[in-house]
Parts: structure tokens; C-alpha cells; sequence
């Protein structure tokens, strides 16, 4: 019980909680824009299903850190495959198992941000059409346990990189899904109730599908740049809603 009193024991679990938080901002905003296309009724249903496999993606990759470890081992390089000699580009193409994994999971993310964008934008009733005829409960868990897999695969490997005990890893990835549990029925409801939130959402996820395939080829874009940009934008975004809000409260004063 000696680690009850272990300071450096608590100040990894609050740093990677908080870390597994943020981290997971972006897997919440992808379930809620997911499970806003299902009827009312299951759109709760579907956020906690998709929340709860991810924590348990989570947990069943940490106890298979042996594996994930090995999957930063190259296995392939596409240089020699299409027989290119510069050193350059042979560092880039060559790719590991986690490449591979973020290398799909990012053209996926790119692919489902571009269909939800081309679907807002042609409007609410091709948008109705579209959800009603293709959005069905198990299709869209799937689609989230997808992108479950690629997003854990991320967080595990920052956990690993960052703490050396098993035991403080799991505590840490639990208490992250517990709060994204709490706190996901007022972001899926913030993101739907605003089309100009829900169109700010899918930009990220499409920045994320970017920055995601970029980091295959071993082009990494430091996530506090992205983190920073898509708070900032929240942040403008929150101010236009209330100044939008305090316009028609004069209105309908007058």
C-alpha cells in the first residue's frame, strides 16, 4: 500500500486523466455527430455503447503493451516496393502496423466528415433523406468502434510513453471515459442544437483525418497546435451564439 503515499504515483494519474480527456475530445465529437442521425430514442443508447467500447478498447490494448509496441516496428517500406532510392523518402514510406492503423482510421475520418459536410450543405432535406435511409443503430457502432480502435491506439501509446505502471494506466483511461460519459450528452447536444457548431465539428474531424494520415507517413503536426486552434474556434464560436442570442432578446424586447 506504500504507493497510496507515493506523490509521483498521483501527479501521472491526474496529468494522463486529464491528458486521456483532452485526447478524447475529438472520439466524443465523433459519436455525437454519429448518433444525432439515429432516432431520439437510441441517440443516449448509442453515445454510452460507443463511449464504453472505447474505454474497453482502451483497456484490452494496455494489457497488450507487448503488442502495441511492436506495431512502431517498420514491417514495410513502400520505397523498396516501388524501388526509390532517396534516403529522404525511404524514411517516410516506411511503415509500421500503427502506421497502417492511422493511415486508415485518418482517410476514414476524412471520408466521413466530407459525406457529413457535403450533407449539410446540401441541406436539411437531403440530409433527413440521407440519415433516414442509411443510418441504422448497428451500423453507426460499428462506425464508431472504427474509429474507437485508431483513436485508443493514440492514447495508449501517449499512456505508455508517459507512465511506467500498468495499474495507473487503467485507472487513468477509466476516469477519462467516466467524465467523457458524464459530460457527452451536453457536447452531442451543444454540437446538434447549433448547425454552425456541427459544421465547426466536422472541419476538426477533418483536420484530425489529416493530421492522422500525415503522422503515418512521419509528418507530425503537434497536437497542441490543432487542440489550441479547435479551442480558439469554440471560443469565437461561443461568443457569435451569445451575442447572436442577446440580438434576438432586444427584438423580441422591443
Amino acid at each position: 500500500m506504500e504507493w497510496i503515499l507515493d506523490p509521483q504515483i498521483w501527479i501521472s494519474l491526474l496529468t494522463l486523466t486529464v491528458l486521456e480527456v483532452v485526447l478524447g475530445i475529438d472520439n466524443i465529437v465523433f459519436i455525437s455527430i454519429l448518433s444525432g442521425k439515429l432516432p431520439a430514442e437510441q441517440q443516449k443508447k448509442a453515445r454510452q455503447l460507443g463511449l464504453i467500447l472505447a474505454l474497453v478498447t482502451r483497456v484490452l490494448l494496455l494489457f497488450s503493451i507487448k503488442w502495441i509496441m511492436s506495431l512502431t516496428e517498420p514491417f514495410i517500406n513502400l520505397a523498396t516496393t516501388f524501388g526509390i532510392d532517396n534516403p529522404d523518402w525511404s524514411r517516410y514510406l516506411e511503415l509500421s502496423g500503427r502506421d497502417l492503423i492511422l493511415f486508415i482510421g485518418g482517410l476514414f475520418l476524412i471520408y466521413k466528415s466530407t459525406t457529413e459536410i457535403h450533407h449539410k450543405m446540401d441541406g436539411p432535406h437531403d440530409e433527413q433523406k440521407v440519415s433516414k435511409k442509411s443510418a441504422t443503430f448497428m451500423s453507426t457502432i460499428l462506425q464508431i468502434l472504427v474509429l474507437d480502435i485508431v483513436f485508443s491506439l493514440d492514447s495508449v501509446i501517449t499512456a505508455v510513453g508517459m507512465v511506467d505502471q500498468i495499474g495507473v494506466m487503467v485507472a487513468a483511461v477509466i476516469i477519462a471515459v467516466l467524465i467523457m460519459l458524464l459530460s457527452a450528452e451536453q457536447i452531442s447536444k451543444f454540437v446538434n442544437d447549433y448547425p454552425s457548431v456541427k459544421m465547426l465539428a466536422l472541419s476538426f474531424l477533418l483536420l484530425i483525418g489529416v493530421s492522422l494520415t500525415a503522422e503515418a507517413f512521419d509528418q507530425h503536426i503537434p497536437k497542441g497546435y490543432i487542440y489550441f486552434a479547435m479551442a480558439f474556434s469554440v471560443l469565437v464560436e461561443f461568443l457569435n451564439i451569445k451575442s447572436e442570442k442577446k440580438h434576438l432578446q432586444k427584438q423580441s424586447d422591443k
